[in-house]
């Protein structure tokens, strides 16, 4: 009879173990940010109060961090990065202080076990430079951190000690300031070395689909601006210039160009606008570049549609200055295209036979034009030839 009452007595343990990983996952998820930042993982450290959060960026290794810990307006918080895996040695470090109520953060990396903290730059990109802030009896660490070596799996540590005499002074070596350690995966979010394991496993699963979802939608914004700007738009231009010289093509070129040059705009514009929206759910991280080329791509490419509505007849005295505009701003849009979707390439870092597919694809279309470019010259000297012959000194009319 004693065995069921011993059993009931683990039932108050149980949930008050329940309830702590709850009051932890609540602390964790919940915490808000400003300027609108948000993270999509979060980790409610073991010891010393702190939590982290980030997302991670799988398609070029980085991950935008917030670091947040408790500390007195005379203390200061860190967290490290250890590329070696273990000691102090080598390991990267931001530290946020405070002097005169302005908060900094300072970066430097530990070259010995005494270091002198200047502030220097890591051992590893930081694409968008530390900030900090100090805000209800916490301090918070931003960053974007490309991880060392590009490896998801990186050994992270956590501090908080005194500010004494204006100056940082080292940490407690005791208690909770010896146990602020664990080998991070930022990519599954697990952890090993005193994490809250309930709680990555818990917001492994409530992400999961978010995270493989933004690897979806960056495979498919780079498939809709390859396919629509760096094929379709060339591959109609091709037609136009190529296929008109031949007099039984015509009117099907006009259309066949037409098609090509709308369906690519479509497409374009389609994984434009997703490339936008990814943009803008990556807070704190901007490919200012690939992003700019994008707008002006788009802005040619609209002003291409217009020159359909605004296309003069043949005869037309302008027609001239139509054609200067309208192949000036077609052929501009094919390079800025072929440009951007390597800039894209290099930061998505897909397996290699994306980008050799492209270049392949790019190489062929520039073959093709370039065989097409001496028949059609050779058509278009003989036609002239002949037609100067029979006093048409004004050749065929056909421009290239």
């Amino acid at each position: 009879m004693a065995r069921p009452g011993h059993s009931t007595a683990w039932l108050p343990l149980l949930v008050l173990l329940f309830a702590a990983g709850a009051a932890a996952q609540s602390g964790c998820l919940s915490a808000a940010f400003t300027g609108g930042r948000t993270f999509l993982k979060c980790n409610q450290l073991p010891v010393l109060g702190a939590s982290l959060h980030w997302t991670y960026h799988a398609g070029n290794g980085t991950a935008d961090i917030a670091f947040r810990a408790p500390s007195g307006a005379d203390g200061w918080v860190g967290w490290v990065i250890t590329p070696s895996g273990s000691g102090m040695a080598g390991s990267n470090v931001f530290v946020a202080s405070q002097s005169g109520g302005a908060v900094s953060v300072l970066t430097t990396i530990l070259r010995t076990t005494a270091p002198t903290l200047d502030n220097t730059a890591l051992s590893f990109d930081v694409p968008v430079p530390a900030s900090a802030e100090y805000a209800g009896g916490a301090y918070t660490i931003y960053a974007t951190v490309a991880l060392p070596g590009n490896p998801t799996s990186q050994h992270t540590v956590w501090q908080a000690g005194p500010i004494s005499g204006g100056r940082i002074s080292p940490h407690p070596v005791s208690g909770q300031n010896v146990q602020s350690a664990q080998n991070l995966d930022f990519l599954s979010g697990t952890s090993t070395g005193g994490s809250n394991s309930r709680l990555h496993r818990r917001n492994t699963i409530k992400i999961q689909h978010t995270i493989v979802g933004d690897n979806d939608r960056e495979l498919l914004h780079g498939v809709l601006n390859g396919v629509g700007w760096g094929v379709l738009i060339p591959l109609g231009a091709m037609i136009a210039r190529y296929l008109r010289v031949f007099e039984s093509a015509d009117p099907a070129w006009f259309y066949l160009h037409i098609a090509c040059q709308i369906s690519g705009y479509a497409l374009g514009v389609a994984g434009w606008g997703l490339g936008l929206k990814l943009g803008s759910e990556s807070k704190g991280l901007t490919y200012s570049t690939h992003r700019n080329i994008g707008i002006a791509i788009f802005c040619l490419a609209t002003l291409q549609v217009f020159a359909l509505f605004l296309r003069p007849d043949k005869k037309n005295k302008y027609r001239v200055y139509w054609n200067a505009y309208h192949h000036s701003v077609g052929y501009s849009v094919i390079v800025l295209a072929a440009v951007n979707i390597f800039k894209g390439l290099n930061i998505l870092k897909p397996v290699t036979g994306w980008k050799t597919s492209y270049i392949v694809i790019l190489a062929t279309l520039a073959g093709v034009a370039l065989v097409l470019e001496a028949i059609t010259w050779a058509i278009v000297l003989r036609r002239r030839k002949r037609n100067q012959a029979h006093g048409g000194a004004n050749g065929t009319g056909v421009q290239l």
